[in-house]
């Protein structure tokens, strides 16, 4: 059975009557392995959804996300805020396995407007809040001599300038692989050198990773530490 027939298979057993679904993720793209997994979208007319479920079908690991049109919108809305929207990107980008009465449609065209218009911009704020985390992990990384330390310090520090690197390119976020993944378009080379120099830090060199670091957040700003302040109590 190949991944279609799966996740249709999937849908028919668990909401036969479901509106329309999508199958989305790394197994409709280049990059499927064999341990990526069934990414579904339905859409109901109401309850049970909005729901998240995990189980396996046949040989197949599985992820549902089931909602009726409106709470699509409004997850949507919520993930857009966040400048990280897995629901909206599956619809986008998935593959539509059928469509009862032109929701699907009608949903997948929206997705693709929202990704193409791409994420909110950062405020001066947030920019300001995200230099003034890497620089001090960045003086972290200076002052410590433990391994252990530095381990999960420079960890820290490539996921975050990971992330202000998409931010200030003006691209949409992602965790894990698709940071990784978002990376190769928006920063070319960024993940590589993030790569290097986190090895580098783990041979007792900071000094590559640091340089790395500190290119990207130039382009914020550069560093931030004195006169940085925020209301309330953390």
């Amino acid at each position: 059975m190949d991944v279609i027939e799966a996740a249709r298979a999937v849908v028919d057993e668990h909401h036969p009557d479901a509106l329309t679904a999508f199958l989305g993720g790394s197994v409709v793209t280049g990059r499927r392995t064999a341990m990526s997994d069934l990414d579904i979208v339905v859409l109901l007319r109401g309850a049970p959804a909005p729901y998240r479920a995990s189980l396996r079908s046949d040989d197949w690991p599985v992820e549902m996300f089931v909602h009726t049109e409106a709470t699509w919108y409004a997850y949507v809305e919520r993930e857009v805020r966040k400048r990280r929207s897995p629901l909206l990107w599956m619809c986008a980008d998935g593959e539509l396995l059928f469509d009862t009465d032109g929701v699907g449609a009608r949903i997948a065209a929206d997705a693709r407007k929202l990704t193409a218009a791409g994420p909110p911009m950062l405020s001066a704020d947030e920019i300001d809040d995200r230099r003034y985390a890497i620089t001090d992990l960045l003086d972290d990384l200076a002052g410590s001599s433990d391994q252990s330390e530095r381990l999960f310090i420079a960890t820290e520090l490539v996921r975050r300038t990971g992330e202000l690197a998409l931010a200030i390119g003006g691209s949409w976020g992602g965790g894990g692989k698709w940071l990784a993944r978002r990376l190769e378009t928006t920063s070319p080379g960024l993940s590589l050198r993030l790569h290097r120099g986190l090895r580098e830090v783990l041979d007792g060199r900071v000094e590559p990773l640091v340089a790395a670091v500190d290119e990207v957040i130039g382009q914020a700003g550069g560093r931030l530490w004195d006169g940085y302040k925020r209301g309330g109590t953390s």
